[in-house]
């Protein structure tokens, strides 16, 4: 659009819009009038009862007036002053002398209304009280009534026109379910995430500098005939980063930037999701070069169903397919580059993962001992450090740690060191800090009998030896039989960062896991509830290593994992009723043998098993060395 256009657009004076005041001040005038209008005097209420014995039966009623067959008004004899009684005026002398009517009363039925009049005149040996029938109607209510919906129903038309000339205008949010919630980064605003606050993702910052590098310096690749991806996805485990990834592509690349989260798209209206899609592509293209980021993706791009049996969604899968479409349909997007994040790449369409829509999938894992430490560092940039804190300690202690779980391990650090009134973290802040995020915080007030804890001991010692005697298990780091969360003892161990497990590393993680429930046995004769996490876990490996790895020798070379995810939607399971007898047979034969061999070990080093039980007794909680000094040498080989 020309300049000189569009500052006539700007100049031009917005509609103006009807003024609802005065409608509101004449609707409420008109009802304070009708009620001062036809507002009627107050006359005290009394009940049957009292007008028959205190009024009727002493002759005070000159007259009765009976309205609309609902409503009695009584009006009372004008007294002669010095022939006032003095009962009567007693129980009304508040009410003035007037021509009433002074009291009312209500009746159910007219009939049963004359006979008990008749009954009570007869009774008091009094003549029949005149009585008048009479029909009253509140007209002015009755004119409000009628009017009132028609006025409501006119304000609201009102309301609705004054809404949509607003949103015409485009201030305000009234019926825009199409339009798109994405946040926008307009360009030359600055994100405060950059590539520097990213630490321990250095092949993936590499990979998607090229984004950045093209959207600053397009010419270097386009004279070359590349062509940048016009989708890149994410994938990654919960916390490794993958929206700070995408704040940091904000922060660099210097263009508009989209952001938004999959569940946004999907309303409870029919269509909107599929409008939103169209709304944020045209105004991303209309801001080209421009950066559109969806997060949590698999919420709308969720694999198709081919069947209709379980099809419940087909709001979710329009939406799917107007992304579809707006990513490589026949428009051309040039210039609009898609970003998206999920930890479910396994159940994605396969239409939204090919060639032309996300091109380029960038896999983020949890990062190993070299990245914690780079991590670490970025997070204890703004904390008050002791000069004991050593970062490359803290990375060894933290093996399967997050980006996420390190730095809420730096925050909790911090908020313990407050705690504790000190002015500077040191290193047994962040060692509780870890162990507060594997384990909870510590519960020394549960109250614990000392049969119990004699238990809890003896079954972490269980724990501790096993692992200690077996070669492939994970070597031991502590052990506490301090309440944490839910568990009333726990070990820490200290994993090998490798990325394949064999099978006798598989066998022995189940001794070790079993270890507590051996010692039990063997010192109380009597097993308990204690062991129903280790169990769990021992259960789950032990299918692990049958069913998806291949690790058994009756059913040899065989796996059933799925990576597609398409399994667990289907109500048929890949094998047949016999083999799953084998799976369970199998599994239980794996349970039985680790078991025996944890026995084994427990019953061979009987007495170092009660020093370490009896030490955990006396101290609660153990580090290496003292573990190492009862139990001697690690076996290693």
């Amino acid at each position: 659009m020309p300049l000189d256009q569009n500052k006539t657009q700007k100049s031009t004076p917005p509609a103006r819009r009807p003024h609802l005041g005065w409608l509101y001040i004449i609707f409420f005038g008109t009802f304070v009038w009708l009620w001062l209008f036809n507002r009627q005097p107050a006359i005290p209420e009394i009940s049957w009862n009292e007008f028959e014995q205190e009024l009727l039966v002493k002759g005070q009623v000159e007259r009765l007036d009976v309205i609309n067959n609902q409503r009695v008004e009584v009006y009372l004899k004008m007294p002669e002053e010095e022939s006032a009684e003095e009962d009567t005026q007693s129980l009304f002398e508040s009410q003035p002398a007037s021509s009433g009517p002074h009291y009312f009363f209500n009746i159910g039925s007219v009939e049963v209304f004359h006979d008990q009049l008749e009954n009570a005149s007869e009774t008091a040996g009094l003549q029949q009280v005149n009585v008048t029938y009479s029909t009253q109607e509140n007209w002015g209510w009755e004119i409000f009534s009628w009017l009132l919906p028609l006025a409501l129903i006119i304000l609201f038309w009102l309301f609705l026109i004054r809404r949509m000339s607003s949103r015409m205008s485009g201030d305000s949010s009234m019926l825009k379910f199409g339009q798109t919630k994405a946040r926008v980064l307009e360009q030359g605003e600055q994100s405060q995430v950059t590539f520097k606050d990213v630490a321990g993702l250095e092949e993936a910052k590499e990979e998607i500098f090229e984004l950045v590098n093209f959207l600053k310096a397009p010419d270097k690749y386009q004279k070359l005939g590349a062509k940048i991806p016009k989708g890149i996805l994410l994938l990654g485990p919960p916390g490794t980063g993958k929206t700070l990834l995408a704040k940091a592509v904000a922060g660099e690349a210097g263009v508009p930037f989209f952001s938004l989260s999959g569940s946004e798209f999907i309303e409870m209206f029919v269509g909107v999701g599929a409008a939103r899609v169209r709304d944020l592509f045209k105004k991303a293209k209309a801001q080209t070069p421009s950066i559109i980021f969806i997060d949590e993706i698999d919420t709308i791009g969720r694999a198709r169903s081919g069947t209709s049996v379980f099809h419940e969604s087909d709001e979710r899968d329009s939406t799917l397919n107007q992304l579809l479409a707006e990513l490589d349909g026949f428009g051309t997007n040039t210039g609009v580059i898609v970003l998206a994040a999920t930890n479910r790449g396994d159940i994605l369409d396969p239409a939204l993962l090919r060639p032309g829509r996300f091109d380029r999938h960038i896999q983020l894992e949890l990062p190993n001992q070299t990245e914690r430490k780079a991590i670490f560092e970025v997070h204890m940039k703004p904390l008050a450090l002791d000069a004991d804190v050593d970062v490359g300690m803290l990375a060894a202690q933290t093996p399967g740690f997050s980006g996420a779980d390190i730095a809420n391990i730096c925050n909790e650090a911090a908020l313990i060191a407050a705690h504790r009134q000190k002015e500077l973290i040191q290193k047994q802040d962040f060692l509780d800090a870890i162990d507060r995020v594997i384990g909870g915080m510590e519960k020394r007030s549960k109250i614990i009998s000392p049969e119990e804890k004699k238990r809890i001991a003896f079954h972490e010692a269980g724990h501790v030896t096993t692992s200690w005697f077996l070669k492939h298990a994970q070597p031991v780091h502590k052990v506490s039989i301090i309440p944490r969360g839910k568990s009333l003892g726990s070990a820490w161990y200290l994993p090998e960062e490798h990325q394949i497990v064999t099978k006798s590393e598989f066998f022995d993680a189940l001794c070790t896991a079993l270890g507590g429930r051996a010692a039990e046995e063997i010192f109380f004769e009597e097993i308990s509830s204690n062991a129903v996490d280790d169990l769990e876990k021992a259960t789950k490996q032990a299918y692990s290593m049958v069913m998806n790895y291949g690790l058994s020798d009756v059913l040899r070379n065989l796996s059933f994992y799925d990576s597609t995810g398409k399994l667990r939607q289907s109500l048929h399971k890949p094998y047949s009723e016999k083999t799953a007898e084998k799976i369970d047979e199998e599994v239980q034969a794996i349970i039985d043998k680790a078991f025996a061999t944890s026995k084994e070990i427990l019953t061979t080093h009987r007495e170092r098993v009660e020093n370490l039980a009896a030490r955990l007794m006396e101290k609660e909680t153990l580090q290496k060395e003292e573990i190492k000094e009862i139990l001697g040498e690690r076996v290693t080989a």
